[in-house]
């Protein structure tokens, strides 16, 4: 059956699947970042999703969707850990064998937890090899079932649950800010809030070293780049998605970057005041309203304002050395 643009009936069919296995992540608030920004700040906390981001959300809702006999054939994706570790949990619980072609630099963590989970990996060389083709041919050779990490509907859909969440729980936002790399995550926050919050705004962040997502916008069409050299190892994309960029384009206001610096310096706020661990990729999206509250006030002041952080999964040792720098 021939794959169509998710729909928010199709992130509602993705909650019921996900009820009672993923986690209704908190929403935080802090009165020293409402102080901070000027703004009533709500966090999404996907760094406490189950393997500790949100692509629980998206792995699960594509392989659930599996009939008995693609299950049995088992599933191959890529990514450079979180989606790795979703898949191999998804996989896992619904008895399904799975294979992830991941980075050979990918944080140890993430793969010690990939293999925990039971995936097996093969690794390449991120700036020298292109991960979809790898997993494709490993797919193909085995007749496995192909997920990717983002450009996908089923993907898309559970990665909605998330903004449904948020906007269930907080009611009425200005606007939305979320993390993007290949835009599985924002074109769910999309698909929602224009069902749902169509007053409020939504924008997506990328790391300043791969704007590819802002060039796609500008352009109007997608645009591929070098991979980034970024902290922000989950956006380390090199391209939006088929399925992802026509739903972005239609439904963002804009997209915003952070710089590393930017992503450091959050982390340490989000550990010292709210006591949780956000990795780089996660803060994007509040390291943009901290430089908007800095530069640009008047875009955040007095606003009611949700931020997804998206992943909390970084090694112990990086974490203590970029917060301690």
């Amino acid at each position: 059956m021939p794959l169509g643009s998710p729909t928010y009936s199709d992130v509602v069919a993705a909650a019921g699947r996900l009820d009672g296995v993923a986690h209704r992540t908190p929403v935080l608030s802090s009165r020293l970042l409402d102080s901070m920004v000027g703004a009533q700040v709500r966090l999404k906390c996907e760094s406490l999703q189950r393997m500790g981001a949100f692509k629980f959300r998206g792995a699960y809702n594509a392989l659930a969707r599996l009939d008995p006999a693609h299950r049995a054939a088992g599933v191959v994706s890529y990514s450079s850990g979180n989606h790795a570790q979703a898949v191999a949990l998804a996989a896992s619980l619904l008895g399904m064998p799975a294979t992830i072609v991941m980075p050979h630099d990918a944080p140890q963590a993430k793969l010690d937890a990939t293999l925990g989970y039971g995936g097996r990996v093969v690794q390449y060389d991120r700036y020298d090899g292109d991960p979809a083709v790898i997993a494709g041919g490993i797919a193909a050779e085995r007749g496995s079932v192909f997920v990717p990490p983002f450009d996908h509907p089923d993907v898309i859909a559970g990665q909605g649950t998330a903004t449904r969440e948020l906007l269930a729980e907080v009611s009425a936002l200005d606007a939305l800010y979320v993390p993007l790399g290949g835009g599985g995550l924002l074109s769910g926050a999309c698909v929602v809030a224009a069902a749902i919050a169509p007053g409020c705004r939504v924008y997506g962040v990328e790391p300043e070293a791969g704007d590819d997502g802002r060039q796609s916008l500008a352009a109007g069409t997608i645009v591929t780049i070098p991979t980034p050299r970024t902290i922000a190892d989950g956006a380390q994309t090199t391209r939006l998605g088929d399925f992802t960029f026509p739903i972005i384009r239609a439904g963002v206001d804009g997209i915003l970057t952070a710089t590393d610096d930017e992503l450091v310096d959050t982390m340490k706020l989000l550990y010292t005041y709210l006591k949780i661990v956000v990795e780089p990729t996660g803060c994007l999206a509040l390291a943009a309203v901290r430089r908007l509250a800095r530069e640009e006030p008047e875009k955040v002041y007095g606003r009611r304002i949700g931020v997804v952080l998206s992943g909390g999964n970084i090694d112990l040792g990086r974490f203590v050395d970029l917060v301690s720098a």
